[in-house]
């Protein structure tokens, strides 16, 4: 399919807005970079509230927002990590999306911050998803949530993440998930796919950014074999009911997709949608890429089904 019209409208700005790839900017420059997002949505939407919570770590306090919708309980809950190649991102640029679902979905969502790579290398981040998990599960009653209606999500690096977190509640069961969301997730730290190549450049994120994502986060070569950092390399027999979005323009496509026929594979109930004329980031994109909407629909969608 054609490139969408918003997002060919997108990508001529930011060239002609002089900006440069990631893999070109030093970690300060990336983290500004990905904060100017903001600027790319839609006026945040009103929700019932939004408490501002601190999560106790592994490395310290993990400050994170609960997203209460306008539904009444008892309500999903969505632990949603965010995206930004584990070295930059944070709670005010997933603000605006987060608000979106809660509505869309009527689901409480929970957003959390985690250490941030180079400075704290893997495994900090999945330690802190966790952690972040075992709180909710722990603690989101008083606010209307459901436990036995628990999700974990994320985007990109976060998608990485909320995948680890359910290999992880498997592996140590606890807590039970009622499923994962996967937004173009970046699960595979050897990945070399075709539209590694197709899409290498000119679309938003390139192959390079990829590399150099990794090459922050990881500290060892063995690293990249580990199914907490590269969950495609685990073993992924009974793992949640999974729902993964992919965009067609994205470098980092075809692993999100491998890891859909991975797990459909290990026997678990998985939905994977590419979204053709897409780009990776338009889960961030929603003043921007109207069609963003869409993704907040397919999600919406899959938390509301339930399972049997």
């Amino acid at each position: 399919m054609a490139l969408d019209q918003h997002v060919s409208e997108l990508l001529a700005f930011l060239e002609q807005a002089g900006g440069k790839s990631f893999e070109l900017m030093d970690v300060h420059e990336f983290r500004g970079a990905v904060g100017s997002a903001v600027g790319m949505q839609k006026t945040p939407q009103d929700v019932t509230k939004v408490h501002l919570v601190d999560i106790p770590g592994p490395g310290g306090a993990l400050q994170a927002r609960i997203y209460v919708p306008r539904e009444q309980v008892p309500l999903s809950v969505v632990v949603y990590f965010h995206g930004g190649g584990w070295v930059g991102g944070g709670l005010d640029v997933v603000d605006e999306p987060c608000r979106a679902l809660a509505n869309k979905a009527g689901a409480i969502i929970v957003a959390p911050s985690y250490r941030l790579a180079p400075e704290n290398k893997f495994p900090s981040a999945v330690d802190d998803a966790y952690a972040a998990l075992m709180w909710v599960a722990q603690h989101i009653a008083p606010f209307g949530g459901n436990i036995d209606k628990l999700f974990v999500a994320g985007d990109s690096a976060g998608g990485n993440l909320a995948a680890a977190a359910a290999l992880i509640a498997r592996d140590r069961k606890g807590p039970k998930l009622a499923g994962q969301i996967l937004l173009y997730p970046v699960v595979d730290a050897k990945s070399d796919y075709p539209s590694m190549h197709e899409h290498a450049e000119g679309y938003f994120l390139h192959a390079a950014a990829l590399s150099w994502f990794w090459d922050h986060y990881l500290s060892t070569a063995d690293d990249r074999d580990d199914p907490y950092a590269s969950p495609i390399a685990g073993d992924l027999a009974g793992l949640p009911r999974t729902l993964i979005i992919t965009m067609e323009y994205d470098p980092s496509r075809d692993q999100g997709e491998a890891y859909g026929a991975k797990l459909a594979a290990a026997g678990v109930d998985v939905r994977v949608i590419r979204m053709d004329g897409l780009i990776h980031g338009t889960f961030w994109s929603s003043g921007a890429v109207p069609r963003a909407e869409e993704l907040y629909e397919e999600m919406a969608n899959f938390l509301r089904k339930q399972p049997g």
